[in-house]
């Protein structure tokens, strides 16, 4: 479970407040995978940030039970001087998990052959994404925090991502940002909107998919004049 309690997030840009999130209050409940649906910068990746700790809001708290993951697929977090394979086991010490496990994982599922081995900072972008991936998703976690992560790789690989995220999501939750509505659809058991810092959570997830997608239309409309 996951709860925002009374949340506010305010930045500066080019000398003007943009508030993303304004007196926030919602609950995301256990088990249960939580689409965040909003225009470009409305502030999804942001939340994201912030309830993995890695960003603190203004005002307001985050409660959280159970254990949470780094955003799903974020790369930045690997050292480039190191393989794929030492990342992967310093990842499994800082989370206690058995490194051996992991590793066996990881290379089974990021199929990166012999690049495993080799030096992260000689990896394509999609490399690392398959890399962050599988070491994300090789450690069991209460609820996923989940950006744009079965983006990576071909058709096929995505295709085992999806899977991989299924079957995870038997026995946990997840918090997804994603501009696939597809995968909403198919993945998500609720969807909240965030709109002009406000958050509003829905259980029927066609719905708010089709809301969201009339408010992107008459964004296009407006900015076309």
């Amino acid at each position: 479970m996951i709860e925002l309690r009374d949340l506010c997030k305010t930045f500066v840009m080019d000398g003007r407040r943009k508030t993303v999130l304004d007196h926030v209050n919602a609950v995301f409940p256990p088990r249960k995978c939580i689409a965040i649906l909003g225009r470009n910068g409305a502030g999804k990746s942001t939340l994201l940030r912030m309830i993995s700790g890695a960003m603190d809001p203004d005002s307001g708290e985050i409660i959280s039970s159970g254990t949470i993951s780094w955003p799903v697929g974020y790369a930045g977090s690997f050292h480039g001087e190191m393989s794929g394979l030492q990342n992967t086991r310093f990842i499994a010490r800082v989370y206690g998990v058995d490194t051996d496990d992991l590793a066996h994982f990881v290379a089974d599922f990021a199929e990166l052959g012999d690049h495993f081995y080799l030096p992260v900072r000689t990896y394509s972008s999609g490399m690392k994404s398959r890399l962050a991936f599988g070491v994300s998703m090789g450690i069991r976690f209460d609820t996923y925090l989940v950006d744009e992560v079965t983006a990576v790789g071909d058709a096929a690989f995505s295709k085992k991502s999806d899977a991989l995220f299924r079957e995870r999501m038997k026995t946990s939750g997840a918090v997804m940002v994603t501009h696939s509505m597809g995968k909403v659809k198919k993945l998500a058991d609720m969807a909240c909107i965030l709109e002009n810092g406000e958050l509003t959570l829905h259980e029927d997830v066609p719905h708010a998919v089709k809301l969201h997608q009339r408010m992107m239309k008459a964004q296009r409309e407006y900015d076309e004049g």
